[in-house]
């Protein structure tokens, strides 16, 4: 099973794969909205619009896991994006990214991740790379701010 075979749920409720995105150099992160990281929307708006013309994707899944900051429901989480960060990357469905009820894109995730197989994610914002082939390339942290990946995303697309 790769990446892109992959069932998710997007934040409007439509079913699909990440096949879509195959090809794509992808940021994948557990986002919330009433969390000290939330600013990092901001950052994460401006990679995707600077580097979307060459391939990255920003790819967001709401997490209510941590301190019960995503405590809405899909529709108020899109709202929110929209009306104080003018998201236009993909949003997908809440999700737990840690637990028995672990997605399986998290289950992915982890298991791949160079150096930390099977870590829990520590927080919301925590960042997932993944290259043009469906790699997993790096797992960064929650606290780095999404402008100190430029270098990296660069490296990939």
């Amino acid at each position: 099973m790769s990446l892109y075979d992959i069932a998710v749920k997007t934040i409007s409720g439509e079913e699909k794969t990440l096949a879509a995105f195959k090809g794509h150099v992808l940021l994948i992160v557990n986002v919330a909205s009433q969390c000290g990281l939330t600013p990092q929307y901001k950052g994460l708006q401006e990679l995707y619009e600077r580097y979307q013309d060459k391939g990255l994707v920003v790819l967001g899944f709401p997490c209510n896991q941590f301190a019960g900051q995503e405590p809405g429901t899909e529709e108020e989480i899109a709202t929110f994006c929209d009306r104080n960060y003018s998201v236009t990357f993909p949003l997908f469905a809440k999700i737990d990214v840690n637990g028995p009820n672990t997605h399986p894109l998290y289950q992915y995730l982890k298991e791949h991740a160079p150096g930390e197989e099977n870590q829990d994610i520590e927080w919301n914002f925590a960042k997932f790379l993944v290259d043009k082939d469906g790699q997993v390339v790096k797992r960064i942290s929650a606290r780095t701010q999404p402008e100190e990946l430029i270098s990296a995303i660069e490296s990939l697309l």
